[in-house]
């Protein structure tokens, strides 16, 4: 499933998950709120789940923010985010967390007669850009690494996330490992505040915005790039090398992930080495409590889950997610053993 049936599968999405309300079946379908980044996966699964089991899955798209205040104040059976809590915040709020599909942040650009793909970008360049020192297209860093390219005199409208977001907190992240100034100034999170520029909510927004401004730059999650058929900037990653955004790359990038070693599956994918990985993949991961005051609704979210890395790895694939190894999948099944009953009995399903 490439740009056409992405496109034709997200304006639809919608539609599977509105299904779930007013139905007979509405109790025992599972809720969740969060990361609009996995939305297009999630709303996937939550379709082809549906047909197979009846069970329905109504997720909000809010962003990570949303969905970390949603989970912690219980209502919704899960929370969904891009930007992973630590081992003390999880402690604190009682909370499990494992990834559950890894996927790439894009540049995207519209820039007048510069083809997706046609612009290289280092990390340090895109830094600047978003801290407002770089300001037009044709100026000297960005010319220097675009030789070939006639770049126009034509000002830079940064677009961002208004909303708190995972994705954000991703494209910081790496901003910050790559910038010291960025660090300093800015730093890492899921909502920041940014130098210039105009914001839109989720990757809905920030798509929509770089399409409707000329000159302009944003970022956004890769389904949301094809969907809409975006320019992608090629991006220079740790090891000096100007790569594409795609499967391939993604998964260069998480080969060397040491899950094991990660307290709480707090991990960040961000400026792997590798001559080929992508410098802004991530994973996305969800949220439940350890203790569960509703542990049937606890025990339907686990079955969805548990469906989506046994039989959902083809669907992921179709929409350029990279699936979690099986290690990783044991590991995070040993992790469920966390989620219990008010008498302390882990869940079973």
């Amino acid at each position: 499933m490439k740009q056409a049936s992405i496109k034709r599968f997200i304006a639809s999405a919608g539609i599977a998950f509105g299904l779930t309300a007013g139905t007979a079946a509405v109790a025992a379908d599972i809720t969740g709120a969060g990361a609009t980044f996995p939305y297009p996966i999630y709303a996937k699964w939550a379709e082809a789940y549906r047909a197979k089991t009846g069970v329905g899955l109504n997720y909000q798209s809010i962003g990570s923010g949303g969905g970390i205040k949603q989970i912690t104040a219980k209502t919704v059976d899960f929370g969904a985010s891009d930007a992973p809590l630590d081992a003390d915040k999880l402690e604190k709020e009682g909370l499990v967390q494992f990834p559950m599909v890894m996927g790439g942040v894009v540049p995207v650009y519209n820039v007048t007669g510069i083809k997706p793909g046609g612009l290289r970008l280092t990390g340090a360049v895109l830094a600047d850009i978003y801290l407002g020192k770089i300001t037009k297209w044709n100026a000297a860093p960005i010319a220097a690494l675009n030789k070939d390219v006639k770049l126009p005199d034509q000002d830079i409208t940064v677009v961002a996330r208004s909303d708190g977001s995972g994705t954000t907190f991703i494209f910081t992240h790496y901003l910050s490992k790559v910038s010291s100034e960025w660090k300093e100034k800015v730093g890492n999170n899921t909502s920041v505040k940014w130098a210039s520029g105009v914001s839109g909510k989720g990757n809905e927004g920030v798509a929509a915005y770089v399409q409707r401004l000329p000159g302009s730059i944003g970022y956004v999650e890769y389904a949301y790039a094809l969907q809409n058929k975006m320019s992608y900037v090629l991006l220079q990653n740790k090891d000096g090398n100007f790569v594409s955004p795609d499967d391939k790359s993604f998964r260069a990038a998480a080969a060397n992930a040491q899950w094991d070693k990660a307290p709480g599956f707090n991990l960040m994918l961000t400026d792997q080495a590798g001559k080929d990985s992508w410098p802004l993949t991530g994973a996305t991961f969800i949220l439940m409590h350890k203790k569960q005051d509703k542990p049937e609704k606890a025990a339907i979210a686990l079955k969805f889950f548990d469906w989506a890395y046994e039989s959902g790895d083809k669907l992921a694939l179709d929409l350029d997610y990279v699936p979690m190894p099986d290690a990783v999948v044991k590991l995070v099944k040993a992790e469920w053993k966390k989620i219990q009953d008010a008498s302390g009995k882990p869940i079973a399903f």
